[in-house]
């Protein structure tokens, strides 16, 4: 069974918005593309994924437009190229590798994890709720900005019960940011 990892920045007060925490450097894009390389496929909800589309997609001419970096464009490729999943109950279809997931959505996801392969990665913040709550997400990884926002939508909010992590890995980047991965704690016994 192939493992679900869920990846997001996130400020030390715990706001997952994408425009809440750095921008983006080198070290942190080469961080993300190397996530993005380890997935068999990407997995998102609707907003994720019209968010991704507009900014990753590479233009019908071919050319990245001029605000894609020289140092962005490993990250841009990986995404473009990526195989997505999108759940969601209002897109009639998807394009861009993608595949559109509809009806019972945990069902949906236990079949992808069955499926072969190195892995899946969740990024958003509604549908990573869902599938936690569900006991689905094998591993969570976050990229803590020092930052203090003050504002906007919360890592994970209305989980219905706590969920024990353990942390198996740590990597601090130049800009403060640090990189923090966990699993779920198994259940004594």
């Amino acid at each position: 069974m192939r493992p679900l990892r869920y990846s997001i920045n996130v400020t030390l007060d715990g706001c997952c918005h994408h425009e809440a925490g750095l921008p983006p450097d080198e070290e942190s894009m080469r961080y993300w593309t190397a996530e993005v390389e380890r997935a068999d496929a990407l997995l998102f909800g609707r907003v994720t994924y019209e968010m991704m589309e507009s900014a990753w997609r590479r233009p019908a001419s071919g050319a990245w437009p001029d605000w894609v970096e020289e140092w962005q464009t490993p990250f841009a490729e990986g995404m473009d190229r990526a195989r997505k999943h999108v759940v969601s109950s209002t897109l009639d279809e998807v394009d861009w590798n993608a595949d559109l997931v509809r009806g019972d959505v945990v069902e949906a996801v236990r079949r992808l994890k069955e499926e072969p392969g190195e892995g899946l990665w969740v990024g958003g913040v509604t549908l990573p709720a869902a599938l936690a709550d569900a006991g689905l997400i094998d591993e969570y990884e976050f990229l803590v900005q020092p930052v203090l926002a003050g504002h906007g939508p919360t890592l994970l909010a209305g989980l219905r019960g706590r969920i024990e992590l353990e942390l198996v890995d740590r990597r601090e980047l130049r800009s403060g940011a640090v990189a923090m991965r966990y699993r779920p704690r198994p259940d004594p016994a």
